[in-house]
């Protein structure tokens, strides 16, 4: 169907129209946006068949891009739930949505929202195959696996999550190193339980070829995924993990050269010192390919708060070199995410991806920083309200205990430094004991 990719037209030195879209939005001349994604250092994830999607770049230079996960399970089968779940992270901005629903026909749920959203959209093939197929994993075939990300592929899934990384070398150094936590990716458990009941090979990277043909088609972009990520503080950065790596980097250049675009995926669970040699090693290993991270956790004893202990890990990520962060939620270990849930793992990881594109010094990223602060400065609550990233949280705060006037707040009232400095500067007493009348007489005289 498809004879060239976003990758292949970027090389031919054509601006489709959806590079011209994402140059504008980043500020970055199209010239330059075309060199990174012809060089695979950036991807535009463009399914041909998304007609609704709204492109989006993720990679070097770029604004740092958030992903949300949801989708049903066998405990939780409401698809109009999940549903409000994507219209939120359309309202703050997420720039992905990946559906990783693993229960059921799941195709009319996903077709409606490549319909209707203009997010990226993502899945993780290996979780749909069996209720798909309608086979126990030992009983589902190569060819069964490649059946599935065809699907995906013909329902105009942006990017695809594809565990070819965990073959036979790098199962057997995990076995032979042990970990704490064995594997926690739920692909990677799936792929790893599916080699040692068969003895085959993992069939996407035996047929990773044939894998390649399917995406290419239909321009979707692959997203490597670290089946050995890890899941505990103890596993990081240890043999199985960079193993992996390490076979994720040739996969890279194999599908760069079939002209498909790639993400390649990381950890997980890291202590924060770790973070940024790993975030450097994966782009020399990788090829400079754009990172796409889970977290990472930053410690493991904080479960019902792991959007903070992700936040704090994908800032440093992203501000060392990641460039695509995967929300998580206050409800990750416990449970599938409620609608509450979903909203504190999307404003923590804007936060996350936000403070990294100012460390970064991201073209246009302060400027936000700067207008919420003027109107502090100048106490325009509305104004504040408005440039806050959660701005109904923001006034439900302020008018929860409201001020006598709306020149302070009231933590401080009338001691505000802000106000205090404001005053002062224009001439006028600080006025911290006298009463209202006085101010109200000097805002006349004004």
């Amino acid at each position: 169907m498809n004879k060239k990719t976003q990758m292949d037209f970027a090389r031919a030195g054509i601006a489709t129209k959806e590079l011209k879209i994402v140059a504008k939005e980043e500020g970055m001349p199209e010239s330059e946006l075309m060199a990174l994604v012809a060089t695979g250092q950036a991807v535009i994830p463009a399914n041909i068949l998304h007609k609704a999607l709204h492109p989006y770049g993720i990679g070097k230079g770029l604004r740092t891009k958030i992903n949300v996960n949801l989708g049903i399970s066998g405990d939780c089968a409401d698809y109009r739930a999940e549903m409000e779940k994507v219209h939120l992270a359309e309202k703050f901005g997420a720039e992905a949505v990946m559906d990783l629903s693993n229960y059921g026909k799941t195709h009319e749920f996903r077709s409606k929202l490549i319909a209707s959203s203009p997010a990226m959209i993502g899945t993780v093939p290996v979780y749909d195959a069996i209720g798909y197929l309608e086979k126990d994993l030992k009983d589902i075939t190569a060819q069964d696996f490649l059946k599935v990300v065809r699907s995906h592929a013909e329902e105009g899934v942006d990017f695809m999550t594809i565990h070819a990384g965990l073959n036979r070398r790098a199962a057997d150094i995990f076995l032979r190193e042990r970990r704490q936590m064995n594997i926690v990716s739920r692909g990677g458990s799936l792929l790893f339980a599916w080699m040692k009941m068969t003895g085959n090979e993992n069939p996407f990277y035996e047929h990773y070829d044939e894998l390649l043909d399917i995406l290419h088609e239909y321009d979707v972009t692959v997203s490597l995924g670290d089946a050995l990520r890890p899941g505990s503080i103890a596993d990081a950065t240890d043999a199985s993990q960079i193993a992996e790596l390490t076979e994720l980097g040739s996969l890279t250049k194999r599908a760069w050269e079939r002209g498909v675009q790639v993400l390649v995926e990381g950890p997980g669970h890291m202590a924060m010192d770790e973070i940024a040699a790993n975030m450097k090693l994966e782009k020399r290993l990788c090829h400079g390919a754009p990172f796409y991270v889970l977290g990472p956790l930053v410690t493991d004893i904080a479960p019902g708060y792991d959007h903070i202990t992700s936040a704090i890990g994908g800032a440093i990520a992203a501000a060392n070199g990641a460039d695509f962060l995967c929300y998580v939620t206050p409800a990750e270990h416990l449970r599938l995410p409620d609608l509450g849930d979903v909203k504190e793992g999307i404003i923590a990881s804007k936060i996350a991806a936000h403070a990294a594109d100012l460390a970064k010094g991201i073209k246009g990223a302060r400027d936000a920083d700067f207008k919420i602060s003027e109107a502090r400065r100048k106490l325009d609550w509305d104004e504040i309200f408005r440039c806050s990233l959660d701005e109904e949280k923001a006034r439900t705060y302020f008018e929860s205990v409201p001020p006598k006037d709306r020149h302070s707040c009231s933590m401080c009232g009338k001691m505000c430094a802000v106000r205090t400095m404001n005053r002062i500067l224009e001439g006028l007493d600080a006025e911290l004991n006298s009463g209202d009348q006085n101010e109200g007489k000097e805002a006349a005289q004004k």
